[in-house]
């Protein structure tokens, strides 16, 4: 047995095919690992007691961003670190850039991986939000086969996930390629900026129409005011087709709001002060997401 990790038996596959075996081999007795900053934690606490790790971070396509015209797939290995320092992330994707700096300090951002980030499937999670925002797709694969679901549909619950982590993983995340006045920013409020669960914290994408004078389609998601990331669909069909004006966000932020149903948590937070914060936060986000849209890149 290992004494660090707290079970008798660690694997690296090489292959997405050999940790599919491996799982099977041992019978719902396996989990998956990687960065193991969430399920080291969970074990040390008696939570979970696998038998057998199975660590893909030596499986080479899983340790990858790619970028194409229609896609910017990450792959399950990708650290918050790593989505940091992407160059193209930074310039396009700042929402994400900044989300993956919001996760604990910069030792756990080195280990942490957004797909185990989602894996959790906590709703103040901060990379749950963005990816809900980014309107992301898991690859979820088994034995069966192979299918891209989007992320929202992973959270069933509180800490619920749809994934069987005992047969399943996720191999990669995708996103659509940000293409002319898109841009997204985002907003987090907590009693630290990192290493604890946020009071609030919300993604907005935008997407205006090619003379940036009307808002063609907006993304917006919060956490924690629901049992999962939550996407703020009304006050996203009232944007569409408006011009983002100052008049228009106020009263995006005010539909967010009325949307929202935040609870009371001693640690964070009352439910009266995340039910203020939010329209406040809202507009923040909303006006970053068009002035970065409009420039072109991130500001």
């Amino acid at each position: 047995m290992c004494g660090f990790c707290m079970t008798d038996t660690y694997l690296y596959p090489t292959t997405i095919e050999q940790t599919l075996t491996m799982l099977a081999e041992w019978n719902g007795q396996a989990r998956i690992i990687a960065g193991g900053t969430d399920l080291m934690l969970e074990m040390h606490k008696g939570r979970h007691a696998p038998a057998c790790l199975v660590d893909i971070t030596h499986i080479p396509e899983l340790n990858r961003i790619e970028v194409s015209d229609e896609w910017v797939t990450v792959g399950a290995a990708v650290t918050f670190g790593l989505l940091q320092e992407h160059p193209f992330l930074r310039e396009r994707v700042p929402a994400l850039v900044e989300a993956a700096c919001s996760v604990g300090a910069r030792p756990i951002q080195a280990m942490a991986t957004w797909a185990g980030n989602l894996a959790q499937a906590m709703p103040a999670a901060d990379g749950g939000v963005v990816a809900v925002a980014l309107q992301a797709e898991a690859r979820v694969v088994d034995r069966d086969g192979v299918c891209w679901v989007p992320v929202e549909s992973l959270y069933q619950g509180v800490k619920t996930s749809s994934l069987d982590s005992t047969r399943q993983m996720i191999s990669h995340l995708r996103f659509a390629a940000p293409g002319e006045k898109w841009s997204c920013a985002w907003k987090r409020v907590g009693r630290r900026p990192s290493l604890t669960l946020p009071i609030l914290n919300c993604a907005a994408t935008i997407q205006l129409a090619p003379d940036g004078e009307t808002v063609s389609a907006a993304a917006l998601a919060l956490g924690p005011v629901a049992a999962r990331p939550f996407r703020a669909r009304q006050a996203e069909a009232f944007l569409a087709g408006r011009a983002p004006t100052r008049e228009t966000i106020e009263e995006a932020a005010r539909i967010a709001q009325s949307e929202c149903h935040p609870r009371s948590n001693p640690l964070r937070a009352s439910k009266e002060y995340r039910e203020a914060l939010i329209p406040v936060m809202i507009r923040e986000a909303l006006a970053q997401a068009v002035e970065r849209a409009r420039a072109g890149h991130a500001t």
